[in-house]
């Protein structure tokens, strides 16, 4: 039976109905705000033999057809996932995956799915929120609600889900998730707004939030869906027998110094009490035969001392120790080093503890920008910043096929948190791609980049606003009393964790943050508490990259393109390029250099050597130039009547010199002194109303004589 809720939420109307589409699916709704409509469905499927992991699967697509467009390129059909739609499939999973029972290793797929969109609202949000109701409707098992909310900041004033044209505007695009009582997942931008205004926002998002999971709570009263009992794997009696064995051994390996030789000292650990546990596979089978369950199967065994790692990080880190044994708000030790390759634009090495990210920049042209099409109008890109993350960074001996959802993610986090400080097109007209290759890895590498493509973009000669620094705050949390937030977290504190709170900033205030939880929400106190601590620990760490390049370089490497760009008058964009294009080729082919031009009257002059680009530049000039009165021109004299000589001052423009302004001396035959194809200095002396230039060499040969400059 079709049911339906409907509420105003922040100046638009949400809805969500569900029982007439996709029935077969486990749980379906459709979801719309206004005009922009979502399909969102959910289907399960029993676990795998020996899984001991939780296989979720979120997939966001759109369809052109939602905004009455047809997809771009020779295929008219939509392939493999964009960019966008990966972006928006980590932001539906990583809110839903830690509400999901521990120990729940069923086959969950989500799908939401563009049919209608009307160019307003990003339809991610609206994505977002029916996946989570959709889940909610279907029998799995699942700790909502859930809901998120786009917040945007203009004029000093907090817009919920802000149209695309007022994101232009606003100070702040941030996107929370949480539930009724607390915040789950924050995923945002800004431009250097201080950690109180970026607080305040994070509480007046959740607001809304409570709102959304208002009415989804009410769409699941009406349905009522049965859910699916879950008993999680018995684990109890394997974890026990391990924590009282092993527990002071592996908390020993778990203190060795270094991320390798700590992974060995725990691999040896566990692999005695894998020979001291777990049954033999005669046991297995002759319990089997009996109708007896055991409890120290291998599949078991993975499970529990999964637990049991946890625990014993947990434990070190309540503590008041570290792993490495750092203090709590204790950064590791950071190394910063800048042009370590020849021939390309911009490089730079940024080392924090073990992680270690090399940086690459390339300046281009205006030709070089990205297009990006979608639901939305096509739009240039001139910053792209790339994070690679290969097997080897971890030790790792595995395939590369493409780039990971998590790569794009990493990148767009550092894209976005170093866009903020870029200069604009007019003061630095160069496209700029940072390329980030994680060489090492334990613990927030995404941060490293940050960190690394600022030091890339100084040594560039990018003339960026302010530095930009980031780092990660990681938190293991027994209670609403029992917490603990600490500094620049690895990867066992980040994995055994229960928090990755990454902040972004300058010594002004944040330009990126992204919060991830593997538990059911986090209080104000702690994520005031976070940002705090991500402060104190930014500033240090932009004090040691000052250290190294206190300010942009002042040249750009000789390797880069010269950019010059200049504006000339609209009408005059057909004198530039000439018939056929045959003036702009032209020029183009007698300096070497590349000629670009804008409807708006821009042009941009490219080339790989600075002469070339100069001569260009001059001959557009000189092209496009406007007659300017008192100004001398090097002119020549296209015809001549019996009252004085028509001379070019510039292609296309010329003007009359009358016989007594030809000479300071008396002229009585004007073929006397000059004759067609002549080339003189010109003075312009006045432009009447009809635009008619008038021209004195008289007046140019009296300042040579009185000694005057030109």
């Amino acid at each position: 039976m079709k049911q339906r809720v409907e509420r105003v939420i922040g100046g638009k109307n949400f809805w969500i109905e569900t029982g007439e589409l996709a029935k077969q699916a486990h749980g379906s709704c459709l979801i719309g705000c206004d005009d922009t409509v979502l399909l969102c469905t959910v289907t399960t499927a029993p676990s795998k033999p020996g899984a001991d992991f939780f296989p979720l699967t979120c997939d966001y697509r759109e369809r052109m057809a939602a905004s009455g467009k047809f997809p771009g390129g020779f295929l008219k059909r939509e392939g493999r996932p964009g960019l966008k739609e990966v972006l928006t499939s980590r932001l539906i999973d990583r809110p839903m995956r830690p509400l999901f029972p521990e120990g729940f290793f069923n086959e969950v797929q989500v799908l939401a799915q563009v049919f209608a969109c009307d160019q307003t609202v990003d339809p991610d949000i609206i994505a977002m929120n029916g996946c989570a109701t959709a889940v909610q409707l279907s029998p799995v098992p699942f700790n909502g609600p859930l809901a998120s909310v786009r917040l945007g900041l203009i004029d000093g004033e907090f817009i919920p889900f802000p149209n695309f044209e007022q994101l232009e505007s606003s100070e702040l695009d941030m996107v929370v998730s949480g539930n009724l009582d607390s915040v789950l997942m924050i995923e945002g931008f800004s431009r250097e707004l201080p950690e109180p205004k970026v607080y305040a926002a994070i509480l007046k998002a959740h607001e809304y939030v409570k709102e959304l999971c208002e009415l989804q709570l009410e769409l699941v009263k009406l349905v009522a869906p049965e859910k699916v009992e879950f008993t999680p794997p018995p684990t109890e009696a394997l974890y026990k027998a391990i924590h009282k064995k092993f527990y002071k051994d592996y908390t020993k390996a778990k203190k060795t110094e270094g991320k390798i030789a700590r992974a060995e000292a725990c691999a040896q650990v566990k692999e005695a009490a894998k020979e001291a546990l777990v049954a033999t596979p005669e046991q297995i089978e002759q319990d089997a035969l009996a109708g007896k369950e055991n409890l120290y199967t291998p599949e078991l065994f993975e499970v529990a001392f999964h637990d049991f790692e946890r625990r014993v990080v947990r434990d070190i880190i309540l503590g008041g120790e570290r792993l490495d044994g750092r203090g709590r708000k204790e950064v590791r030790p950071i190394e910063c080093r800048i042009d370590v390759l020849p021939r390309v634009h911009g490089s730079a090495i940024f080392q924090r503890g073990e992680t270690q990210a090399l940086i690459t920049v390339t300046l281009g042209t205006a030709k070089d920008e990205q297009r990006v099409d979608g639901l939305f109008d096509e739009y240039s890109k001139r910053f792209m910043l790339d994070y690679n993350f290969p097997p080897y960074s971890v030790g790792e001996c595995k395939p590369i096929r493409g780039t990971g959802r998590r790569e794009y993610g990493h990148g767009a986090l550092a894209e976005r948190s170093v866009k903020p400080v870029l200069p604009e097109a007019e003061e630095f007209p160069y496209t700029i791609r940072v390329i980030s290759d994680i060489l090492e890895s334990n613990g927030s590498s995404s941060m490293a980049t940050v960190c690394g493509a600022t030091l890339g973009l100084m040594s560039a000669g990018v003339p960026i606003a302010n530095p930009v620094a980031g780092i990660s705050i990681g938190l293991v949390k027994e209670s609403d009393e029992d917490w603990i937030t600490i500094t620049d977290i690895m990867g066992d504190e980040d994995h055994f964790g229960d928090m990755d709170f990454k902040v972004a900033g300058t010594q002004n205030g944040i330009t990126g943050i992204q919060l991830d939880l593997k538990i059911g929400g986090i209080t104000k106190e702690i994520i005031q508490q976070t940002l705090k601590q991500a402060r104190e620990a930014r500033i240090g760490i932009l004090r040691k990259m000052l250290s190294v390049i206190p300010c942009p370089a002042e040249e750009i490497s000789p390797y880069a393109p010269r950019l010059y760009r200049t504006v000339i008058d609209q009408d005059k964009i057909g004198l530039l390029i000439g018939p056929g294009g045959k003036t702009i080729r032209a020029i183009q082919d007698a300096t070497g250099a590349s000629i670009e031009i804008d409807n708006d009257g821009t042009v941009s002059i490219a080339s790989n050597d600075e002469a070339s680009a100069q001569a260009a530049l001059d001959e557009v000039n000189r092209l496009t130039a406007n007659v300017e009165v008192g100004k001398i021109y090097h002119g020549r004299v296209a015809s001549i009547q019996n009252f004085g000589a028509f001379i070019e001052i510039l292609p296309g423009r010329d003007g009359l010199c009358h016989i007594s302004e030809l000479s300071d001396e008396y002229v009585s035959d004007i073929h006397s002194v000059c004759k067609v194809g002549d080339e003189m200095d010109v003075k312009v002396i006045s432009i009447d109303d009809q635009n008619r230039v008038k021209l004195s060499r008289k007046a140019v040969i009296l300042e040579e004589k009185e000694g005057k400059p030109q």
